[in-house]
């Protein structure tokens, strides 16, 4: 019989500690640190042990293979765009976000897609319920294979039978292997099952992707040590109220963590969006007083995001300051350089700011458009539907240069619109036909060529 012995852990951070105390150094939280008994034994690898690999040798640099792996692709373009151009082979892909907010339709979705061989493995739903809801996204997917299993042990064993080239985990949180002994979602169960499925990953070169759930914080669930493990951390997240969802990387070897994924929810399950600007932007045909539109960039995508602001006296002594999508302590600093550098009295006046479309943007990009309609909303004079504003606002009420400018140009003519104001800091070398460039350098030329 094997020793057993016994560690305590910190539920929220993961930390291992000898013996029971009532806070965790690292986290400063109380009582989140329990027992947990640890089974060490000998461990084999996933497969039978006449098939392990020899101990690999070291190599030099300028010996190792350097030609690049074909990625596989998904035939998802947001997925691919955010994954750097599809799924590297041998990589491990954690997916977290919300309850509810669509993570097993997506993979399930992209699943039915593939055309490799592909295993769901599903911890949390029986397979009746998986047919359900894969007959509402799709009726066909004949490459893939649906396992209601959490032993990691099971899981191996179906995988060296059917060899599958793609793996799905739903979710890393219901997992459990024999060699631990603690329940399913503790921090070793976790751990240790996250460590058998990159082994595996490594040594097969097949793709494993892994649902995890979050916290009421939002981190991901378990040690943080778990997205130390994986090659990529996606994100997706929306608001329920609206139908649209985003897909973000948080970390990602293969690729930039700047790209962004945009789906739409319906009853058939998610639809890619490939021309967001079209669904941030609002189709109404009278102008209204207090919106601007900004050209903003995730990553290499460029989008037109619609900025509305709403202006009033403050009922109360102390006025308010809200905003929804956008920094609200940035807020405060351009209102003050609208107080102190154009001369505009907003200091007893109500401001709430809205970033339409449900999305949170923190590119500096935007602060022309937000002054443009808190001054539209303010004077009530409505800014023109085929103007747009790209720039950053400095503290002296300076309309500095932003990153990438030719192309929001670029991404605003292709949309329509007339007339777009950047900063004259902002070296141009390519023309635009179609829009007409307005260069600035402060806050009060914005206002004449705006309001007169």
């Amino acid at each position: 019989m094997a020793k057993i012995k016994t560690s305590f852990f910190c539920q929220n951070c993961g930390t291992q500690y000898a013996k029971w105390q009532g806070q965790c150094n690292a986290c400063k939280e109380w009582n989140t640190i329990v027992e947990e008994v640890i089974q060490k034994e000998e461990k084999t690898s996933w497969k039978t042990t006449s098939e392990i690999k020899k101990t690999p040798k070291p190599l030099k640099i300028a010996e190792i293979d350097s030609s690049q792996e074909v990625r596989l692709d998904t035939l998802d373009g947001e997925l691919n765009r955010v994954l750097g151009g599809g799924i590297v082979p041998g990589s491990l892909i954690l997916l977290g976000g919300e309850p509810g907010i669509g993570k097993s339709t997506l993979l399930l979705q992209i699943s039915l897609k593939l055309p490799y061989k592909t295993l769901y493995v599903s911890g949390e739903e029986s397979q009746k319920q998986i047919k359900m809801r894969a007959e509402r996204i799709t009726p066909e997917g004949d490459n893939c294979y649906i396992l209601t299993e959490t032993k990691t042990q099971n899981i191996f064993r179906q995988i060296q039978e059917m060899e599958p080239e793609i793996v799905i985990i739903d979710s890393i949180q219901t997992l459990h292997t024999d060699y631990i002994e603690s329940t399913a979602g503790s921090i070793s169960q976790i751990r240790e099952c996250t460590a058998e499925l990159i082994k595996f990953a490594k040594e097969t070169n097949v793709p494993v992707i892994l649902i995890g759930h979050i916290t009421k914080d939002g981190t991901i669930a378990g040690p943080k040590i778990l997205e130390h493990m994986v090659d990529t951390v996606l994100q997706f997240e929306g608001d329920r109220n609206h139908v649209y969802r985003i897909l973000r990387s948080l970390k990602n070897r293969f690729g930039s963590t700047a790209e962004l994924g945009i789906y739409e929810m319906q009853g058939s399950g998610l639809r890619e969006v490939s021309n967001p600007s079209e669904i941030l932007l609002s189709h109404r045909k009278e102008e209204l007083s207090g919106t601007a539109i900004a050209s903003t960039l995730e990553g290499m995508r460029p989008l037109m995001i619609e900025i509305q602001a709403l202006v009033s006296t403050a009922v109360y002594g102390t006025p308010q300051r809200s905003t929804t999508g956008y920094n609200a302590k940035r807020l405060n600093m351009l209102l003050a350089v609208l107080e102190k550098r154009a001369g505009f009295r907003l200091g007893t006046k109500d401001v709430f700011l809205n970033v339409t479309g449900g999305i949170s943007v923190d590119d500096p990009a935007i602060d022309l458009a937000v002054i443009a309609s808190i001054l539209s909303s303010n004077e009530d004079i409505a800014v023109g539907k085929d103007v747009c504003f790209a720039g950053e606002v400095g503290l002296s009420g300076e309309i500095r240069p932003v990153n990438r400018v030719e192309q929001r140009i670029q991404e605003a003519e292709k949309l329509g619109f007339a007339t777009i104001f950047v900063s004259k800091y902002n070296k141009i070398s390519t023309k635009f036909p179609g829009i007409k460039v307005v260069l600035v350098s402060k806050i009060e030329e914005i206002v004449e060529h705006l309001f007169g």
